[in-house]
């Protein structure tokens, strides 16, 4: 399928400049333990010094990946400041109340881009803190995109007239924010692709100043799908508009979290599901919940709760449903952890269950997904008769294998 090709309408500002800020050479993420929900001071430092601070006090351990990361977004903070008490429309009082600034200087916006458990997200979190005005939000990127979506829908039922609704979107948001903070822009839909680069060109034009935390790099974005050649030019207008800032660090911080988590709870009791709630808690530093979908060849698989790299089902909506191989194999490449609750003892009578979740547990395995699970007996107890029951004796070594030091220490396989 290929994307539509459109014109940008006419009505739409004039296109801006954004002003480059000057790289400070090649910039942790938070630890497990670190504490959450403790005041930050006030908004006259920037995240440079707000990370100093953590690290002075024990919250963070410095990191020189993150150091850059977060000496670039100080950068931009500084020059949100700049344009909020600047000359010009910004000078009003309510131009500084909501942190707006001219088009014509939007300075450019940064694209946090590595490895899961870099600190991409915490890093953002501070930015987003200590940015000036109250014109900004902070938002999953999957629920932005629903909302969009929604949003067109409604503009469409209550104008049928209304030849394109993008434009209509874009001025609406604009007058809600001027800096949108997403947290982990992925596109794997192609509803979402379709507009996508029409509504981003309407925001960059408008002065919005997008930052953005991803595990994929701007060219890789939506590449191999039907569509990719048609979403290009977003990619092009995401490197005029975002400086990608990677975080290569070698150490990945989510880790330790994983290695301190019991992963295998049984029996699959009332204790057993708290576990799991705490371990979702932990792992996901306490971020809001959400439903998604993960698209596999045009059909969409509902994930019903994930939080900042994590996946949490119930095991018959992965194993009692019509799921295969390449379903599952979509979810373990998103999904850098899952959690999968109650997981019952199998007999002959449930053989497709069981070969559904030997084909996820494989899924799982050889995309190194951490996974965190309550069952009812131990993994070589889960199907022990029936069809297929040998072939599961290498599941349950499988099984066993993943809640080992040596496993949980290996990087995800995305």
């Amino acid at each position: 399928m290929s994307l539509p090709q459109t014109t940008q309408p006419s009505n739409d500002p004039a296109p801006i400049t954004r002003p480059a800020i000057a790289s400070s050479g090649p910039l942790k993420l938070r630890d497990p333990g670190t504490p959450d929900g403790q005041s930050l001071p006030n908004r006259s430092i920037g995240p440079l010094a707000l990370y100093r601070l953590y690290v002075t006090q024990g919250r963070l351990d410095e990191d020189p990946e993150q150091l850059r990361a977060a000496a670039r977004l100080d950068q931009l903070w500084q020059a949100l400041i700049d344009r909020a008490n600047g000359p010009g429309p910004s000078r009003s009082m309510l131009g500084r109340l909501l942190g707006r600034f001219p088009r014509s200087t939007a300075p450019r916006g940064v694209y946090l881009v590595g490895q899961v458990g870099r600190g991409k997200s915490m890093l953002m979190d501070l930015f987003f803190e200590q940015a000036p005005g109250t014109s900004k939000r902070r938002v999953h990127f999957h629920r932005f995109m629903q909302e969009a979506h929604a949003r067109v829908h409604a503009l469409k039922q209550a104008q049928p007239d209304l030849a394109d609704p993008i434009p209509v979107l874009a001025d609406a948001i604009a007058s809600e924010t001027m800096l949108l903070c997403f947290d982990e822009f992925q596109v794997n839909d192609i509803a979402d692709a379709m507009i996508l680069g029409r509504l981003f060109d309407a925001l960059f034009l408008r002065g919005v100043v997008v930052v953005t935390t991803s595990n994929t790099s701007p060219g890789q974005l939506f590449q191999n799908r039907p569509g990719a050649d048609a979403f290009k030019p977003f990619i092009t207008r995401l490197d005029q508009e975002l400086d990608t800032v990677l975080l290569d660090s070698p150490r990945d911080y989510r880790r330790g979290g994983i290695r301190g988590v019991a992963t295998w709870h049984a029996p699959a009791d009332q204790r057993a599901e708290q576990a799991l709630d705490a371990a979702f808690e932990r792992l996901s530093n306490g971020k809001a919940t959400h439903a998604e979908t993960v698209e596999v060849m045009g059909r969409h698989v509902p994930v019903p709760i994930a939080a900042d790299g994590i996946a949490r089902f119930d095991f018959e909506a992965l194993c009692a449903q019509a799921l295969g191989a390449g379903d599952y194999l979509a979810l373990a490449r998103r999904y850098p952890t899952m959690i999968i609750d109650g997981i019952p003892r199998l007999g002959p009578e449930n053989f497709d269950v069981a070969r559904r979740f030997i084909v996820l547990v494989d899924a799982l395995y050889e995309a190194k997904v951490k996974l965190v699970a309550s069952a009812a007996d131990q993994p070589d107890r889960i199907y022990e008769h029936g069809e297929g029951a040998t072939a599961f004796e290498r599941t349950a070594s499988r099984l066993e294998e993943m809640q080992t030091e040596a496993y949980l220490a290996l990087p995800h396989l995305d």
